[in-house]
C-alpha cells in the first residue's frame, strides 16, 4: 500500500487513500510529500487537516520523530492562540491542525493560504461531513494555489464534497485487505440496562488493554461511577473533556497505569495506543463506518484482537454486525490494579528537555531501578514518566524543585 501510494502521490494531483487502520497510512502520504518540499521556502507547503485534536498531535509527533529537517507545527482547539503565535513565529513547511483552528489562522492571516501547495483531508470521511463544512469551505477557497490533493480514511462512506473540486483522482483501495486477526464476539445481557453484564464482562475479559465504546458522554460518567464501586480501574476519554485531561487519560492508557479506556467514538480515529487487546461496544454503533472504526482500534497490523457486542436479548443488531458467536462469561474477581503511576512534570521540548536527560534524572536524583521505569512521553511544555506504583511518591519528592536544563521542574502524581 505504502509502495503504490508513493509512486501515486509523486505523479499525480488527486489521490483518494483507503486503508484499515493501523496499515500505515500516515507515513504512506508524509514519505513523497517530504521528498517534494523546498527546503529554501519560508512558507507552509503542506497543509494536513484532521478531524480532532488527538489526530493533529499523532500525526505531528510522527513527523518529528522521522527527523526530517523541517519545520513542523500543529494546531487544534483547546490550547491557547498565544501558544499557536509562539510555535508560529517562523512558518513550518508542514502545518497540521483541526479545520476551526487552521480557519481562524488563515483570517487571522498567520499564514497565507495562497502558499500552500498541498492539501493532505485525513479521515476524510470524518472531516467532510456537516459539522466541519463551513470552515472546510473557507479553507479550501483560501488555498488558491493547490497542486496537490491527498484525502486518506479507513472507511469511503462519504461523497466528496463539490466544494473540495476534486475531479479524476487515482484512487488507491486496500479496504477489501481484511484483518484475520480481529474476532467479533457477542456478549448477551438479560437486562435492557447493560451495566452488570458489563462489569461480568470486564472481570472475565481480565487484566487486559482494552476500550469500552459508548454512544453518549453522560452514559460515560455513569458506567465510571459504576465501575469504580466495583473496584475497577479506568479512565475516561470524550470530547466534552479539557485537553489536558484528554490528554493525560491516553497518556495513563498507554503507559499502563489504567488497563482500561471509556469513550466515544472521539477514541474511535487518530489516536495512539498499540497492543488493545479488545474493544467492546456497550452500545451498539449507530453507523457501519464507526464500527469500523471502533474495531481498528485493536488487531492492528501482525496483532490479533477481538471486538466484543453488548448487546439486550430484545435489542436489534444493525445489519452491518453479522456475527453470531456468543462469548460465554465465566464467574471471575476484580482484575488486580495495574502496578504503574504517571507523574506529570513541568518543563519540554520548548525548554530543551530530552527524554534522555529525564531518564538521567530519574536515576541519579530520584535513584530508580532500571525496571522501575517505564513510558516517557515528551511534550511541549511539560513531560508525563511511567514509574512502578511502588516507587512513583519517593521520585517526586526527589526530582521535584530539580533543574532540569535551565528548568526547575515541579513534579505531580497524576
Amino acid at each position: 500500500m505504502q509502495e503504490e501510494a508513493s509512486l501515486a502521490i509523486r505523479s499525480s494531483k488527486e489521490i483518494v487513500l483507503l486503508s484499515p487502520t493501523g496499515t500505515g497510512k500516515t507515513l504512506a502520504f508524509l514519505l513523497p510529500l517530504l521528498s517534494e518540499l523546498d527546503p529554501t521556502s519560508k512558507e507552509v507547503q503542506v497543509l494536513i487537516l484532521v478531524p480532532s485534536r488527538e489526530l493533529a498531535i499523532q500525526i505531528w509527533q510522527v513527523i518529528r520523530e522521522m527527523g526530517t529537517g523541517f519545520k513542523s507545527n500543529a494546531v487544534y482547539g483547546g490550547r491557547p492562540v498565544s501558544q499557536d503565535r509562539r510555535d508560529l513565529k517562523h512558518l513550518p513547511a508542514i502545518l497540521v491542525g483541526t479545520p476551526g483552528r487552521v480557519a481562524d489562522h488563515l483570517r487571522r492571516g498567520t499564514f497565507e493560504g495562497s502558499d500552500v501547495q498541498t492539501l493532505v483531508l485525513d479521515e476524510f470521511d470524518k472531516s467532510l461531513e456537516v459539522g466541519f463544512e463551513k470552515e472546510m469551505i473557507e479553507i479550501l477557497e483560501e488555498l488558491k494555489f493547490l497542486e496537490k490533493k491527498i484525502l486518506t480514511s479507513a472507511t469511503y462512506g462519504v461523497q466528496i464534497p463539490s466544494f473540495v473540486r476534486i475531479k479524476k483522482p487515482v484512487t488507491i483501495d486496500y479496504l477489501e485487505e481484511k484483518s484475520t486477526q480481529l474476532q467479533v464476539k457477542l456478549i448477551l445481557s438479560p437486562s435492557k440496562d447493560k451495566l452488570e453484564t458489563l462489569g461480568r464482562a470486564l472481570k472475565h475479559l481480565g487484566n487486559q488493554p482494552g476500550i469500552v465504546f459508548c454512544n453518549f458522554k453522560d452514559s460515560i460518567q455513569r458506567i465510571s461511577d459504576y465501575l469504580f464501586d466495583i473496584g475497577i480501574e479506568h479512565g475516561c476519554f470524550y470530547g466534552g473533556l479539557e485537553q489536558r485531561d484528554r490528554e493525560e487519560a491516553l497518556v495513563m492508557f498507554r503507559n499502563g497505569t489504567h488497563q482500561l479506556l471509556l469513550a466515544t467514538d472521539l477514541a474511535a480515529r487518530g489516536i495512539d495506543v498499540p497492543e488493545i487487546k479488545f474493544i467492546l461496544h456497550y452500545h451498539l454503533p449507530q453507523r457501519k463506518e464507526e464500527f469500523i472504526h471502533r474495531n481498528g482500534r485493536t488487531a492492528r497490523m501482525n496483532a490479533d484482537g477481538t471486538a466484543y457486542v453488548l448487546k439486550w436479548a430484545n435489542e436489534t443488531m444493525p445489519d452491518f454486525i453479522k456475527t453470531k458467536e456468543i462469548e460465554e462469561l465465566q464467574e471471575a474477581d476484580v482484575p488486580p490494579r495495574p502496578n504503574w503511576s504517571t507523574i506529570r512534570i513541568t518543563g519540554g521540548r520548548r525548554d530543551k528537555i530530552s527524554k534522555g536527560d529525564i531518564v538521567g534524572l530519574c536515576f541519579k536524583v530520584g535513584g530508580l531501578e532500571k525496571d522501575q521505569l517505564g513510558v516517557i512521553e515528551l511534550k511541549q511544555d511539560y513531560a508525563f514518566i511511567g514509574v512502578k506504583e511502588e516507587a512513583a511518591e519517593d521520585l517526586r519528592q526527589k526530582i521535584d524543585r530539580q533543574r532540569l536544563k535551565k528548568t526547575k521542574i515541579k513534579a505531580f502524581i497524576i
